[in-house]
């Protein structure tokens, strides 16, 4: 009893936080993700490493959902929850065994990019034969809306979560505090970590740009003794948008290919990414700085 007491205050422990959990995540992910860190842990294993396994599992899926054939089709979905596992697991283990790192967070983003890389050039292949070049076209835009909405949704439950708990409580940066660790970062001494900044820093310059409200708010509240009566106020203003963060992440996306690869349908995929998901974005992106432009007015 005390065993399973002990168990589930350390699960507890590895999630972020109840705002910003999506269900299906608390339903399967994450108590597997949990297991895996609790192995990783007794055997030394970094959350890096598995972030890794997670890219090669995930790229897998691409090579496996390019011929037709759904039994090879079924098998790359299976290897792309494989690595959604283990994208849950690293993060388990790193608040886990306390192993957070900066670079660890870069890696984590890119890991899923290469995922959806090797995914959407595969889709690509397969639609050549009907559309010939402008397959890549349709991909390569789609495959840029979703890094845009990915990025936003990972902005937006970064800042609630900043608003909720503090800086200690999320994994907000600023484009100027990455900038000025790039700079500091000798490219002889450390080729991967310059480029890995660069990338991060371009990443959280454009989540700015997007948001001109979201950090004029930022810049009020900055250094401040903040109430809690402001971060219970911006919590139930941004709470309801939280719901359309998690569906622009992982799983409703996965759910997505898995429709179009049981109709062998796979132009289903990236029009799903340029109409429904970028008007999801448009929306949480109209909302948040419509309810950070009317908290900030109000004069904290």
């Amino acid at each position: 009893m005390k065993q399973q007491k002990r168990l589930q205050e350390l699960y507890l422990q590895t999630l972020k936080h109840a705002d910003t959990e999506e269900t299906i995540d608390l339903w399967f992910y994450r108590p597997i993700g949990f297991r895996l860190a609790l192995v990783g842990a007794r055997l030394g294993i970094t959350p890096n490493a598995i972030t890794i396994a997670g890219l090669l599992l995930g790229m897998l899926c691409g090579v496996l959902i390019y011929p037709d054939s759904l039994q090879l089709n079924l098998l790359g979905m299976a290897f792309l929850v494989l690595a959604d596992i283990c994208d849950s697991a690293d993060g388990q283990l790193a608040r886990l065994t306390g192993q957070y790192s900066r670079i660890g967070r870069i890696l984590d983003c890119v890991a899923s990019d290469f995922w959806f890389i090797a995914i959407y050039s595969a889709i690509a292949l397969r639609l050549m034969p009907e559309m010939g070049g402008w397959s890549w076209m349709l991909c390569a835009a789609a495959g840029a809306s979703h890094a845009l909405q990915a990025s936003m949704a990972d902005h937006y439950r970064q800042f609630h979560l900043y608003c909720v708990n503090g800086k200690s409580g999320s994994e907000l940066d600023t484009a100027a505090e990455i900038k000025r660790q790039f700079g500091e970062t000798r490219i002889k001494a450390s080729p991967l970590r310059k480029l890995m900044l660069f990338l991060y820093w371009n990443y959280t310059a454009l989540q700015e740009w997007l948001n001109p409200q979201m950090m004029a708010l930022r810049s009020q509240i900055r250094g401040q003794s903040v109430s809690g009566e402001f971060r219970e106020r911006m919590r139930q203003s941004t709470l309801p948008l939280m719901k359309w963060t998690n569906v622009l992440t992982f799983n409703w996306r996965a759910i997505t290919l898995m429709v179009a690869v049981l109709f062998g349908k796979m132009w289903l995929y990236p029009l799903a990414e340029l109409t429904v998901f970028n008007l999801i974005l448009v929306y949480m992106l109209a909302s948040h700085e419509r309810i950070c432009k009317s908290i900030k007015n109000n004069n904290i």
